[in-house]
């Protein structure tokens, strides 16, 4: 680019800082990220943006941090209907005695529209631009991503018994290939299989995914591992780890996704890495359902990625996934005895590149890199209880709530400016959410 070359674009955002993810540890001051038709153009510092573009729109951020939207890897969205309606309960306890019978009452295609709906708008407020979901009426939760133009992973649920959305295997893999050619190369939802855990499905039934994994080429996700009596369990009716029998199976693979994975022993990490299968880590709810502890430093040296997600409201009992990464760090840290077991930056990439990594799209979301997607955060630092600021990244992870978030783009389009959220009717939904906790109270009240 020469001195007197000046290009075209349709937005500049300068902020004080900018950490790109890639290259990896990395904080840059004064630069600008310049946007054009939902794609980052250039990062560079502002002197150089000064001489070299001109764009529509110019936007001054002096006590902000410019970073990649994050990746939730993991959720059940609609349940957020469902946040602290069964609380300081053990796994079992949780979903047998009143996750599932609620569940059996209230969910239905309004439910997950709804639910989903709010969830979208506390992701978006703290951070949240690609979300992963798992849970009943996959088809109505990808019309809400999408009508919201926000990017989502959207597992359909697959078990061994009825549910709200389907009599069996048979029907809910029939429904979720109906799902996968509806949405199959979309830019913004992304189909995939979503066998519960190995509890729930049968043999046949994992068969089942695998062939359908196979036929379309989508990705699977997967709860394993998720507590210590889950794998006792399987050891002792079958003699095999669960992570074991999924890699019989044909489970696992590079587009696999194992959630949760608080157990974890020398001859899983094999097969993961044999498989090239990623982890999600959930730390909040495995701590709220003491369900145990993912070895993420143990993980990420042998060569695991590793992504992150909330889980649901039900279980965490927000979305915050900056509040994720703090519990994630000090788990890690706590865990491992190591005081740089999970660093600021490293956490950071967990929610971002390493979260695109899960998903196979590395390639166009995760970092602020020319040519990629331009889903962009902005997060204020003025707040007096942030003050001072010596090492931005480590605010991010260690010192602040996601309400920080002051701005937020998914393909160059505003989602939140100013902190307030922009294709969202938050009134109308609010009058939504109210009738929901009516009836669920009163069915709780008995």
């Amino acid at each position: 680019m020469t001195a007197e070359t000046i290009i075209a674009a349709d937005t500049r955002i300068n902020a004080r800082w900018v950490i790109p993810i890639e290259p990896a540890d990395q904080v840059w001051h004064h630069h600008a990220v310049i946007v054009h038709s939902g794609y980052i153009v250039a990062v560079l510092p502002q002197a150089e943006a000064d001489t070299h573009y001109r764009t529509r729109e110019t936007l001054d951020l002096p006590h902000h941090v410019l970073m990649p939207g994050l990746i939730n890897l993991h959720g059940h969205a609609a349940m957020s209907l469902f946040r602290g309606v069964a609380d300081d309960l053990p796994l079992m306890a949780w979903l047998n005695d009143h996750i599932w019978p609620l569940e059996g009452k209230f969910v239905c295609e309004q439910f997950i529209a709804d639910g989903t709906q709010l969830a979208m708008a506390e992701m978006l407020r703290t951070g949240t631009t690609t979300f992963s979901d798992m849970y009943f009426f996959p088809e109505i939760a990808a019309q809400c991503a999408a009508d919201a133009g926000m990017r989502a992973q959207i597992c359909f649920p697959l078990l061994d018994f009825p549910t709200c959305w389907g009599s069996g295997p048979e029907e809910y893999l029939r429904k979720g290939e109906q799902l996968i050619n509806a949405w199959q190369g979309d830019e913004f939802i992304m189909p995939a299989i979503g066998p519960h855990a190995p509890y729930t499905a049968s043999d046949d039934t994992l068969a089942g995914a695998v062939a359908l994994q196979k036929k379309t080429g989508v990705k699977l996700q997967i709860h394993l591992h998720e507590t210590a009596l889950e794998v006792q369990n399987a050891e002792q009716h079958s003699g095999q780890r669960p992570v074991s029998r999924m890699a019989m199976l044909g489970v696992l693979g590079p587009d696999t996704q194992c959630v949760h994975m608080t157990q974890v022993d020398d001859s899983d990490i094999e097969h993961l890495l044999h498989s090239g299968a990623h982890v999600v880590h959930c730390p909040e709810s495995n701590m709220k359902l003491a369900s145990g502890q993912c070895p993420v430093q143990r993980l990420g040296k042998a060569g695991v990625n590793v992504a992150i997600g909330t889980d649901g409201a039900a279980s965490n009992n927000d979305l915050d996934l900056f509040s994720e990464l703090r519990s994630a760090a000090m788990m890690a840290k706590h865990l491992a005895g190591d005081p740089a077991a999970l660093s600021a930056h490293q956490a950071l990439r967990m929610a971002t590149l390493q979260g695109a990594k899960a998903l196979g799209r590395e390639q166009d979301l995760g970092s602020l890199e020319a040519g990629k997607c331009a889903d962009i955060i902005a997060v204020d630092l003025s707040d007096p209880f942030l003050q001072p600021v010596y090492n931005p990244a480590s605010h991010l992870v260690y010192s602040l709530h996601g309400r920080a978030v002051s701005h937020s783009w998914i393909n160059g389009v505003p989602q939140v400016q100013n902190g307030e959220l922009t294709r969202i009717d938050v009134p109308d939904l609010m009058l939504r959410v109210a009738d929901w906790a009516e009836r669920i109270g009163r069915y709780k009240a008995g």
